[in-house]
């Protein structure tokens, strides 16, 4: 929850203060410095070579692809459409990990389908930009990388049990890094790139807490609840980010559907953690 708070405050500092800014050179910029933080507490000898490569490969894709699709979805989309077409990604943590494991969690699955309706009912309003469609499918995209990353760290993460989380993590934002860089050579003039240093601190903090410290709590939590809570928890921003809204930039917005969204969110936690069945042991791989 406290990094959904965090995640809350950048969709607002993006579309209001990153426009006009090549999106690829955004992504670029926030992961080189979400991997300065971590590179120090990079310990290369406790990961061994072929779990080093994995994780940068995690990296790439559900922070590098994730991003440069998300962040040009904001030349289509106003700040709210972006934040409304991420409530699906419940449901393709819950549809990946399904496949993965090769079973059908039905509890995960409804959990994650209450998610989604407890997003929508908050976010569910205003008229679609004329760009819609194709925003649309750009964060589809990113949701899917993201979705399937976290499943990835959360199966990788438990093969190298004697390292810490802070001693591979720089690895995932070096592989997300790399892939940004990449994409940017086709569409960032980077000698004419002109930052301001309002838009400079914006893109420091996006890069430093939303991004590193953000990211490395969020994937933390992940291998420590089950594909359920993991998959809800992906939509637990929604509200949170509408009630930073509403306290922090003067936004208004229906405070009866915020309780709503509060209140399904709370009972889709509670299905995916099985609060009201019978308490059985369970492992979280």
């Amino acid at each position: 929850m406290l990094t959904s708070l965090v995640w809350a405050f950048s969709y607002g500092l993006i579309k209001g203060q990153l426009t006009g800014i090549d999106p690829s050179a955004v992504a670029t910029l926030r992961l080189v410095c979400a991997a300065l933080v971590f590179l120090p507490l990079w310990r290369w000898k406790k990961v061994p070579r072929r779990h080093a490569w994995r994780f940068a490969a995690i990296g790439a894709i559900q922070f590098g692809l994730m991003y440069l699709l998300y962040l040009h979805a904001f030349v289509y989309l106003q700040a709210f459409e972006v934040v409304l077409f991420t409530i699906f990604t419940p449901l393709y943590v819950a549809l990946l990990a399904a496949a993965i494991e090769r079973r059908w969690e039905w509890r995960h699955l409804l959990a994650a389908s209450l998610a989604l309706v407890g997003g929508a009912i908050i976010l569910w309003r205003a008229a679609p930009s004329s760009d819609i469609a194709i925003g649309f499918v750009l964060m589809q995209f990113s949701n899917l990388c993201f979705a399937a990353g976290q499943l990835a760290w959360k199966r990788e993460r438990s093969r190298v049990p004697d390292a810490k989380e802070s001693d591979v993590f720089a690895l995932l934002y070096v592989g997300a890094a790399v892939t940004t860089l990449a994409a940017s050579f086709f569409t960032t003039s980077w000698t004419s790139l002109d930052i301001s240093m309002t838009q400079l601190g914006v893109i420091l903090y996006l890069g430093v807490v939303a991004s590193g410290i953000g990211f490395f709590m969020w994937n933390l939590g992940a291998t420590r609840v089950n594909t359920g809570t993991l998959a809800v928890m992906n939509n637990a921003k929604i509200p949170v980010g509408v009630a930073v809204s509403l306290l922090f930039f003067g936004e208004q917005t229906d405070i009866p559907r915020l309780l709503w969204s509060g209140v399904i969110m709370t009972v889709a936690v509670g299905l995916a953690e099985n609060w009201w069945g019978p308490k059985v042991a369970t492992s979280h791989p």
